[in-house]
């Protein structure tokens, strides 16, 4: 009976586990935008393949507690404020000069999945004026994925990502990218941590990418032996 109980445990912390593993947070805004205009932002939590968007009190552990930060050209990281809708987070800026803007959250929730820590982060861009490259030595989330430049991009087109974990390329691990068809696929990396593919609809895309390690620490008074971190970023096809 021990045994079995275990057994069903194990079962249950399992499906959990998967369960969280499959959700994401992610940002989603307009790539371009233009001086003196209001910028709107919103936060999602859920699974953007299947249009599954959390409602916010049902938002894993903490998550709801993010910091949304935005990195503007020439100045420093500034802490958005963030308002509660009934599936998302929503903030607002303005651009005051051209140039790319960063906006980023990274998050550790304060409860474990069975064993393991988890980090949800996110990362999206804003161009102003002709200026489109993303400087990426602005963005300091630990693991992300992105498109290299902040534009709406050409169906047909080959679009270059990049995936960068510690400061660094993350070589040979899967992307996902998923489009606003409900259509998704898995690419892997190259050694400089890049992966290209042509999108077929109009729309936004998202994409993903997470890293596992085995590792043991204290987080929140709570012993784990695992760490998992996702990154995901957007971007948009015309």
């Amino acid at each position: 009976m021990k045994n079995l109980k275990h057994i069903l445990f194990t079962l249950l912390i399992t499906i959990a586990t998967q369960q969280l593993f499959a959700h994401a947070l992610w940002i989603e805004t307009k790539s371009t935008g233009k001086i003196g205009q209001t910028q709107e932002v919103k936060i999602f939590y859920g699974e953007f393949v299947t249009n599954e968007k959390d409602s916010v009190a049902k938002w894993f552990s903490d998550v709801k507690e993010f910091s949304l930060w935005l990195t503007s050209p020439g100045k420093g990281k500034i802490k958005l404020n963030t308002t509660a809708g009934a599936n998302f987070y929503s903030a607002y800026f303005t651009p005051e000069k051209d140039g790319v803007y960063i906006l980023s959250v990274v998050h550790e929730p304060k409860e474990l999945g069975g064993t393991t820590k988890y980090e949800f982060s996110s990362l999206a861009t804003v161009a102003v004026g002709k200026t489109s490259a993303i400087n990426t030595s602005e963005v300091s989330n630990a693991i992300y994925t992105s498109v290299s430049d902040s534009k709406i991009y050409n169906a047909d087109v080959p679009v270059k990502i990049k995936a960068v974990l510690n400061g660094k390329p993350l070589a040979n691990k899967n992307i996902s990218v998923f489009s606003p068809e409900g259509w998704s696929k898995e690419y892997t990396t190259d050694k400089n941590g890049e992966i290209e593919f042509s999108p077929l609809w109009a729309g936004r895309y998202i994409l993903e990418i997470s890293n596992y390690e085995k590792t043991s620490g204290e987080h929140h008074n709570k012993n784990y032996t695992a760490f998992w971190q996702c990154g995901t970023s957007t971007f948009e096809v015309k």
